[in-house]
């Protein structure tokens, strides 16, 4: 390991930056200083990222995009366990409503030895036309080896 010729670099000391270290971080930033940097996430955690830009509606205002039934299960069982800490076993109901989607999910509350005597929980989420969760409550609990008795 060396930083010169001839002078061999100790272990512990950090490595300088060379001139190709700088030339490289200077090629990373953006050719036009008058255009922000673009960030990675959206701005709203909740919301999901779309690559295409909304629709406009005949009166020319933005429509949420459409989302698919896979990107409305994903939303919904992401941003529940993001709040609740539970892991999403199953989503059991999907439906589309007025107010955006309403969809049922099935988590482990309380995980036991076997499996078949751990605890459910079905919880109802309420999410907007964009898939940004709204609400969310639990319908039921109930043991994970048990049929239901309707």
């Amino acid at each position: 390991m060396t930083d010169s010729p001839g002078r061999p670099r100790r272990s512990g000391q950090p490595r300088k930056p060379s001139q190709s270290d700088r030339e490289a971080s200077q090629s990373d930033k953006p050719d036009d200083p008058d255009q922000p940097d673009q960030p990675d996430q959206p701005d709203n955690p909740g919301r999901l990222a779309t690559s295409q830009p909304p629709a406009k509606g005949s009166d020319g205002t933005a429509n949420p995009q459409q989302l698919t039934a896979v990107q409305v299960l994903r939303a919904a069982s992401e941003q529940l366990a993001e709040l609740t800490g539970l892991r999403t076993e199953g989503i059991s109901r999907l439906e589309r409503t007025d107010a955006g989607w309403v969809a049922e999910a099935e988590v482990v509350e309380v995980a036991r030895i076997p499996e078949t005597m751990s605890v459910m929980g079905l919880y109802e989420v309420t999410l907007d036309p964009a898939g940004t969760l709204t609400g969310y409550r639990r319908v039921r609990r109930y043991e994970r080896g048990r049929t239901d008795s309707r």
